[in-house]
């Protein structure tokens, strides 16, 4: 080999110990969640509604926070309850970081779910967790922005109706971008994990 052809040699193995080393940093930087990566997502990127206790939120009112969205409903039998209990354990699982977590419950039933019923609903969670709710109008405008799906099914009485809908949480870091989307039933433990990644900034 002469000394060209040493030099191009050289060079090219440099690059290429080089380049496989970015993407080794790379692929080390990126974090392994329990929940399904959605950063980067052009759809449920904010809301403007009230809570249980009549103040209007957005996600900036809760900034420098993990925040865990879920829609449901009051008289849900087993999803929502679920999702609501896993998610408390989940705040007791972080241990002092539990502080950095805000749990909300958004309202697909405002024909019942009203600010008293759902402040009493959220008593039975977790203190901080804050209930959401809006007209039956805006919030069909809500549920496509977060591709939410909720389909009212008729009962034996006018009041004893009860709604599908969708089951997951969407989970947005302290700097208000949406990163996650657990599906239901994925467990308190693997929930707390990811929150926890989210807060030491990953």
């Amino acid at each position: 080999m002469n000394k060209r052809s040493l030099l191009q040699f050289t060079s090219s193995w440099f690059c290429l110990t080089a380049l496989a080393g970015l993407l080794a940093a790379c692929s080390q930087s990126k974090p392994t969640f329990a929940a399904i990566d959605i950063t980067g997502a052009e759809y449920a990127r904010d809301f403007n509604l009230t809570d249980h206790n009549g103040q209007p939120r957005t996600l900036k009112d809760f900034a420098g926070k993990v925040v865990v969205v879920f829609f449901g409903y009051v008289q849900c039998p087993d999803v929502c309850p679920t999702t609501m209990l896993e998610l408390a354990e989940a705040k007791k699982m972080l241990g002092k970081d539990g502080e950095r977590l805000q749990g909300l419950f958004v309202s697909v039933d405002p024909e019942r779910d009203t600010p008293q019923v759902l402040k009493a609903y959220m008593a039975n969670f977790d203190p901080s967790f804050l209930a959401l709710y809006t007209t039956a109008d805006k919030l069909e405008a809500l549920a496509r922005e977060y591709k939410v799906y909720y389909k009212k099914v008729e009962g034996p009485t006018p009041t004893s109706y009860s709604v599908d809908h969708s089951a997951g949480c969407y989970v947005y870091d302290p700097q208000g971008k949406l990163r996650l989307y657990t599906r239901y039933g994925s467990g308190a433990a693997p929930l707390a994990a990811d929150i926890k990644l989210l807060l030491s900034g990953s």
